[in-house]
């Protein structure tokens, strides 16, 4: 293997997690399935009402889009660091920290991976994917940068459970920066 990062996800080996099948399916063709009612209602009623409900449906379904698409890699890791889809390769000198939070709202327990960086996110990518093809400008990602120089994933739509991800990525981490 080359000493250079690869260019893309798709050329990406190493452990790899991808969205689950069930994670995301129902909401978006729910959603999808009713813009086309509402948008198709309003064209044969001419309600303006109707028709701004349809588009908010189609557009919450097309932001959602992603969710569905569970062969595409969206976070993994190998010797280069870790990669983050539409983020970028994040160097394993440039991470500080790797660590697991647990959120509760009311009854409702949700993990994010929170990745400390000790250094600017510029100078932290190996390689940048920030810049995305038009049509995906408008879709869901999986990071959030918080101001604190962290990256935050929230792990729900995932395949692999957040303690097998947290744990693998801590293990490449330790293995990798020594």
């Amino acid at each position: 293997m080359s000493d250079t990062p690869p260019s893309g996800a798709e050329n990406f080996s190493g452990y790899t997690v991808c969205y689950a099948k069930e994670k995301g399916q129902f909401r978006v063709l729910l959603l999808g399935a009713a813009g086309i009612v509402f948008t198709t209602a309003a064209f044969f009623t001419g309600s303006e009402i109707v028709l701004a409900i349809g588009i908010a449906a189609l557009a919450t379904a097309y932001y959602f889009y992603p969710l569905i698409e569970h062969d595409r890699p969206r976070l993994g890791a190998n010797q280069y660091g870790i990669f983050i889809e539409g983020l970028g390769v994040i160097g394993w000198r440039s991470i500080e920290k790797i660590g697991l939070v647990q959120m509760a709202v009311r009854t409702i327990v949700t993990h994010e991976l929170q990745i400390k960086l000790s250094q600017p996110l510029s100078r932290s990518l190996l390689a940048d994917w920030r810049k995305m093809p038009m049509h995906r400008l408008l879709m869901k990602l999986p990071w959030a940068m918080s101001p604190s120089n962290t990256i935050r994933i929230a792990l729900e739509p995932f395949g692999d459970s957040p303690d097998e991800i947290e744990r693998t990525l801590m293990r490449m981490q330790r293995h990798y920066r020594s």
